[in-house]
């Protein structure tokens, strides 16, 4: 088994695609509209699906807002550099909402953005992370 996507729904289809490819760097890698159950899916991610997990973008048409809960959490990403990665998000118009630093009560090095749907994204930086 392995992991193949996480889904997230959107409210601006364009505006996550832009921030998921323009802000974090990802790609586009296939968009479908599905207008019989009137949503759209679309995948971003850093390499093929056949050999990466991907995020999964739906949009259901007329809807422009989500409640997110309080059951998940957030997604996380390896970064080189997680000062440098927040430098670039909020350069490019992108929210940090927990600037990079050492994790409270630890020594791995993490860093928190949200998407402008509100679900956040971890960056945690590589080679910093304890046993």
């Amino acid at each position: 088994m392995r992991m193949l996507h996480t889904m997230l729904r959107v409210g601006d289809l364009e505006r996550s695609i832009a921030f998921y490819t323009q802000v974090l760097g990802m790609r586009l890698l296939r968009r479908k509209d599905y207008p019989e159950g009137k949503f759209t899916l679309a995948f971003v991610g850093y390499g093929d699906e056949s050999e990466h997990t991907v995020l999964e973008l739906t949009h259901n048409w007329g809807v422009d807002r989500y409640e997110l809960g309080t059951a998940f959490g957030h997604i996380a990403l390896e970064v080189d550099d997680a000062y440098r990665a927040c430098e670039d998000v909020a350069a490019k118009g992108g929210k940090v909402t927990r600037p990079a630093g050492p994790m409270k009560h630890g020594t791995t090095v993490i860093a928190f953005v949200e998407d402008p749907d509100g679900y956040k994204i971890e960056f945690i930086q590589k080679g910093s992370r304890g046993a």
